[in-house]
């Protein structure tokens, strides 16, 4: 279904529950943007037909319960509307806890660039009566970051589209070309990877996202293909990933009794009268910052300058989200 005649469609039902009367066709042609055209015009009329006979059809097969009715005896021409009682949702019951984990759920999928899904998701329930607060954090403070591929990944995923991109390897120095029909986006150990078919090497393959160069670009038809039934994404990353090598060494400084989980992970710890140093052994500095900023002043950074200016540039940006949610908060 193209784009325009899914607006079309949405922009249909709107139209239809915001009225209990029924609309004749020439009410909702006047109404619905996409059906604009000249009833005096034979061919353009019935060309609205056409749009309109199959629109029917379509929010039918969706489940939509469309009513013929008139709304007097004196109606001449049929209308239509959307039966309230038949497509209202039944009764949504969420713990307090789980409205919060709704809350945190559509704020991570903002920054993660789902702005617009989050927000529909959020607005349905609630229509519904479902007490649920964005803002509600349960003492977390999500931190996403996606790379410029996941979004047309994850849209080419869910229509079944084949994409090509180009794809550098940490032992190669120019980037290779991809054919792939990627079956999911997942998130394994801070990193995003694709999972799906290589039309080159006829086999599963995942890679990172953020080693694709350059535009993704949608080769394929929709529903083109299928993946694999009850394909476990994450297990396939996991495979391929292997074990993380902790190579690196890093030294923090500690206040006295404080950052007990860093204390059981360090290799090395060193009283002193500031505060402990301990040494972390770590794999990937941005991976390592996202864990210390969860401490907060307990903890400082010595040591290395990759790891701190990952640690600064962490901290800058949760001081810029709590600038943006305190105006957003004042602005309502």
């Amino acid at each position: 279904m193209s784009r325009t005649r899914t607006e079309r469609l949405v922009n249909l039902v709107i139209c239809l529950l915001s009225t209990r009367r029924f609309l004749t066709a020439a009410q909702i042609a006047a109404t619905v943007p996409g059906y604009e055209h000249d009833p005096d015009d034979a061919r353009d009329h019935e060309a609205f037909q056409r749009k309109f006979e199959r629109d029917k059809a379509e929010l039918r097969e969706l489940g939509v319960p469309l009513e013929t009715g008139t709304a007097s005896a004196f109606d001449a021409e049929p209308g239509y509307r959307i039966a309230h009682r038949e497509y209202a949702l039944p009764d949504i019951l969420l713990e307090p806890d789980e409205a919060a984990a709704v809350g945190i759920a559509a704020r991570l999928w903002q920054h993660a660039g789902l702005a617009a899904a989050a927000s529909s998701g959020l607005a349905k329930l609630r229509a519904a009566g479902v007490d649920v607060d964005p803002q509600a954090t349960l003492g977390l403070e999500p931190m996403v970051t996606v790379d410029p591929a996941f979004a047309p990944l994850t849209a080419a995923a869910r229509d079944r589209r084949e994409v090509g991109f180009d794809y550098r390897v940490p032992d190669r120095d120019a980037p290779s070309r991809r054919r792939l029909q990627p079956w999911g986006v997942v998130c394994w150990r801070g990193r995003w990877y694709v999972v799906g078919h290589d039309q080159d090497r006829e086999a599963t393959r995942c890679f990172r996202l953020s080693r694709v160069v350059g535009a993704v670009r949608v080769t394929g038809a929709p529903g083109a293909y299928e993946p694999p039934p009850n394909v476990d994404l994450i297990s396939h990353v996991a495979r391929w990933s292997g074990p993380v090598e902790r190579t690196g060494r890093a030294t923090v400084l500690a206040a006295p009794g404080r950052a007990a989980g860093l204390r059981r992970w360090a290799v090395e710890v060193t009283a002193g009268p500031d505060g402990d140093r301990l040494v972390l052994p770590y794999a990937d500095p941005d991976g390592l910052a996202g864990h210390l900023v969860g401490y907060g002043p307990d903890v400082r950074v010595l040591d290395p300058p990759e790891v701190r200016e990952a640690v600064i540039q962490r901290l800058k940006e949760i001081a810029v989200r709590h600038d943006e949610l305190a105006v957003s908060g004042g602005a309502r």
